[in-house]
């Protein structure tokens, strides 16, 4: 079995690999409905990152803002951390 997973990621990254080296214009998308509203989508639907339980110290006053607004205080300080990673890496990248 491991084998044949091993076949099969070759022949998927050959198949990328060609895919790639295609201009954009030259790929057959007739297959695939073009899609012009995302007023439906689910953000986070298929992606979820790993979550790692840690020990945090934080300035007392800014636990308290962060959890003045209730529960998810946790989520909340995430999603700052993330915005603030994503601009860094915007500002570097």
């Amino acid at each position: 079995m491991k084998k044949e997973s091993k076949k099969l990621a070759t022949k998927m990254e050959k198949e990328l690999a060609a895919l790639d080296a295609m201009r954009d214009e030259d790929i057959d998308l007739s297959d695939v409905p073009e899609v012009t509203d995302w007023s439906a989508a689910e953000r986070g639907k298929f992606y979820r990152p790993v979550k790692e339980q840690v020990t945090l110290r934080l300035d007392a006053d800014v636990l308290h803002w962060f959890k003045q607004s209730g529960s998810g205080y946790q989520t909340r300080i995430n999603a700052a951390l993330r915005r603030f990673v994503e601009e860094d890496e915007r500002k570097v990248g």
